[in-house]
């Protein structure tokens, strides 16, 4: 969902990404640092490995079959539908409220479904999407492994309960306000919250898994509504808690509440965005801007724990007292429901010490989330698990490196904030491909037990990985006090400051190309309280005046980055690193904009998700924009990827004005390469106030899955139908119409090409 106003909560005073890049420029033998950004040369110079799912298959060798894109590209678009190129065809497989369960009523799209059953429908705010085929053992083959008569599961991050005036008869109410809109970032007004509104809008977050219908060659058609795989976790849904074995006491005693005095559980996941695929099966999905759905009211007792505190602080959690006189706090208002359930479902959500001890409060409960959490699509009976060896910061993906038996694995990972970091895990374990379907069990052997690092990027084109360790001398050093390796996994965004890590603009989902094993990841963009051409850098190099009039300066528009590990191992300390591609408006002025040289035909904005097909090779790339978006809504763009390295010089430079004053630096020379329309076009528009986002494929890639998230986004009351109503209006891009009642819902849908062959060629 859109970031723009997201408060930032980094002030650490290490090194900014721009920062890396002044250093840069200001050395003529450090400029080759850039060198990158959509390049081709060597892309199909390598052999096929196997991708993040285990051995290669029939459909992972095609990986480099794609040199350009042969579709014909889509125009911008601000009309409420889906274009897609001639040729394809869209289908809606499922949207927010469809039925997973028998039993349960068809949804109204009114508001007037039955709150409890939203346990057992779609949620809301589709993401993060990833395939499952479940053999005849019972056991997932992930998405890199098919055979005929497999059962195939869906699994679909459901990011927040942003757009849930639509799911009540007359908007959101709190005490005398009716018809309200709240905002995920601190829009509720002050009062008391039906019931009934507050259990709908804490059931559609989560994950919605569903059973896909295949026909004979293995093409979806659409999903079983009353399949025994079928299954939703939400933020009420138990999990266990692990980690490292020498640290699980520590870990625990931080997670202790109400709910559990033991710390052995937790309840639920919250604001699930990217995802994540194992090696051997299971979902990793990652919790990510879960921090605004905790507060503390008007009189509570504030806890006096400092390290609580401080840590509230670096991650944007309530660490005072609601004012008596605000109109407004920063929360949805779930705690103000009269709690009569022994759960405890709506008090956990006030984090004041209410109580003697934490075991009697939800003093912690903001400590149990902000993890990536492992589900088993095979095992509808699986608890899932909190992977807290993999740290706590807002999760945006979870991205595999390639698996080679023998060898550690590694995953990368965004937090999605501006002035964050990029992290990586890394298993002590080596990979087996015997694991492949142990489940949970798998999880436990490879997710508990590794180390974590956070990235730097320094101006001569390399980065290392600064380890998040209590034995980490600055770590241990820090002012916060840390004591335990459990602390640095609870506490990382702390435990990087600390480290050094490089300041980066929004880092959000990471992708692995499985040609080389390279890993890109989107930073999507940055403000001008961010960026100004004085605190241009290497790796984000534009500071700009939006020229379309919208009136957004820094670098609204964002950008790619990508890099590769020293000898291509998941375990390396040391990488290289440049720009892959910058996003732009066509008419921008090229010294300083637009940089890739795009086109009417692949111009975008604000690159968000991430995804390489194994099957072409595209890279996907998909938009959640506020800088392009007077010209076209959000899209989803296809890339033929190059590899580090390759590009030629290009000169940039910066001119905007900072304080009313004109502010020109940075005028120096950086390496890329311009791509043309043959090798980067616009593939899918979607419609009014929609994230395109949560992108995955059958293995023969013939079929893609995409998530269309809150459509209608900017409509400010429930039956605001100017903003958007897809996909319940005629000539929707589907097929007509979808649902009833006029408001715009979330959806998934699968595109196919009209004369069967594979997706993008």
């Amino acid at each position: 969902m859109s970031h723009s106003f997201d408060p930032i909560d980094n002030q650490s005073n290490n090194e900014h990404f721009q920062e890396v890049l002044d250093k840069a420029f200001s050395n003529p033998s450090r400029r080759s640092i850039l060198r990158g950004g959509l390049g081709l040369a060597s892309m199909f110079a390598l052999p096929m490995l196997p991708g993040c799912g285990g051995t290669s298959t029939a459909s992972d060798a095609a990986v480099g079959a794609i040199t350009e894109l042969k579709f014909t590209t889509v125009a911008k678009s601000l009309a409420d539908r889906i274009w897609v190129p001639a040729g394809y065809t869209v289908k809606i497989l499922h949207a927010t409220g469809d039925t997973l369960k028998t039993g349960v009523a068809a949804y109204s799209n009114a508001g007037t479904d039955d709150a409890e059953s939203w346990a057992n429908r779609v949620g809301d705010q589709h993401d993060g999407t990833e395939i499952f085929y479940i053999g005849s053992n019972g056991k997932s083959k992930g998405s890199y492994s098919y055979a005929a008569g497999d059962k195939a599961v869906l699994a679909v991050n459901n990011e927040s309960s942003a757009e849930a005036h639509f799911f009540h008869p007359t908007g959101q109410t709190s005490g005398a306000a009716v018809g309200k809109k709240f905002d995920q970032f601190g829009q509720w007004t002050l009062g008391v919250r039906p019931a009934a509104e507050a259990i709908k809008e804490i059931l559609m977050h989560g994950v919605t898994l569903v059973e896909v219908n295949l026909d004979a060659s293995g093409k979806p058609t659409g999903y079983n509504a009353t399949s025994a795989l079928n299954r939703r976790i939400t933020p009420e849904t138990p999990m266990t808690v692990t980690g490292p074995a020498a640290e699980l006491a520590n870990l625990k005693a931080m997670m202790v509440t109400k709910f559990d005095p033991t710390g052995n559980t937790t309840r639920g996941t919250l604001n699930n965005c990217g995802t994540g695929i194992t090696p051997w099966g299971t979902l990793i999905t990652c919790e990510e801007n879960w921090a605004t759905y905790f507060t503390m009211p008007a009189g509570a007792t504030v806890p006096t724990d400092t390290k609580l505190i401080a840590s509230r602080t670096r991650y944007g959690v309530q660490t005072t007292a609601t004012s008596a006189t605000a109109a407004t706090s920063r929360t949805q208002g779930w705690h103000t429901v009269t709690d009569a359930d022994p759960t405890s479902r709506f008090a956990r959500w006030n984090v004041s010490a209410s109580g003697a001890t934490a075991a009697a409060d939800f003093r912690n409960e903001p400590q149990t989330f902000g993890y990536n959490v492992e589900i088993d699509p095979a095992n509808v009976n699986s608890m899932p698990a909190k992977r807290t060896s993999m740290g706590r910061f807002a999760h945006e993906a979870a991205v595999c490196s390639i698996p080679v038996v023998g060898k550690p694995l590694a995953f990368y990972m965004g937090c999605d904030s501006r002035n964050e970091y990029i992290y990586k895990f890394v298993s002590t374990k080596t990979w087996d491909a015997a694991d492949i379907g142990g489940g949970i069990a798998a999880g436990d052997k490879y997710l508990n037990e590794g180390k974590l690092y956070a990235a730097k990027f320094n101006d001569t084109g390399q980065g290392e990985w600064l380890e998040l360790s209590i034995n980490n001398a600055l770590i241990k050093a820090a002012a916060f006090g840390f004591t335990s390796q459990a602390e640095v996994l609870v506490h990382t965004r702390i435990a990087a400051d600390a480290a050094g890590a490089t300041k980066m603009d929004r880092p959000e989902w990471g992708a692995v190309n499985h040609a080389n094993g390279e890993v890109y990841f989107a930073l999507t963009n940055n403000n001008a309280s961010n960026r100004t051409p004085g605190k241009t850098d290497a790796a984000n190099p534009r500071a700009y005046k939006d020229n379309d009039g919208i009136g957004r300066d820094g670098n609204p528009h964002g950008h790619i980055i990508r890099f590769k590990e020293t000898n291509s191992m998941a375990e390396a300390t040391t990488f290289a690193w440049d720009i892959f591609l910058f996003g732009a408006e066509e008419d921008a002025p090229a010294v300083n904009t637009n940089i890739s040289g795009l086109t009417a035909a692949n111009s975008f904005s604000s690159p968000d998700g991430l995804w390489f097909s194994k099957s072409t090779g595209i890279c996907w790339i998909q938009t959640d924009d506020g800088a392009f978006t007077d010209e076209t809504n959000c899209m989803l763009v296809a890339a033929v990827p190059g590899t580090v390295g390759d590009g030629g010089a290009f000169t940039v430079s910066n001119t905007m004005t900072v304080a009313g004053a004109p502010q020109t630096a940075n005028q120096n020379t950086f390496v890329g390469k311009v791509l043309g329309e043959s090798r980067l076009r616009r593939f899918l528009v979607g419609p009014k106030g929609a994230e395109v986002t949560g992108i995955t494929e059958t293995p023969d890639g013939k079929a893609i899955f995409v998530g269309i998230q809150h459509p209608a986004e900017e409509a400010t009351a429930y039956n605001d139908v100017s903003k958007g109503v897809w996909p319940t209006n005629a000539n929707n891009g589907v097929g007509g119409t979808y649902g009833l009642g006029g408001r715009a819902r979330s959806a998934t849908i699968i595109i196919t090409k009209d004369d069967g062959g594979r997706i993008g060629l």
